[in-house]
């Protein structure tokens, strides 16, 4: 029989709120610090995909500061 497949990672404990107003640079070294393996910025309107990846933050970025946060 097959083994059971691992859990995907959970996320680290870390609320996407307070990145919202941050310079995006430090943003990102923060969200690496605390153990986000992926960290993705784009800008405001882009076209991307949605799919769920465990372990990713991503950043909307305008101006260099992080407008709008969110996980997976």
């Amino acid at each position: 029989m097959a083994p059971i497949p691992a859990s995907p990672p959970a996320h680290p404990d870390d609320d996407p709120g307070p990145y919202v107003g941050l310079d995006d640079r430090d943003a990102e070294r923060r969200a690496r610090s605390r153990g986000w393996t992926t960290v993705r910025a784009v800008p405001p309107g882009s076209i991307i995909t949605l799919e769920y990846v465990a372990g990713r933050i991503n950043f909307e970025v305008r101006d260099h500061t992080v407008i709008r946060c969110w996980l997976g």
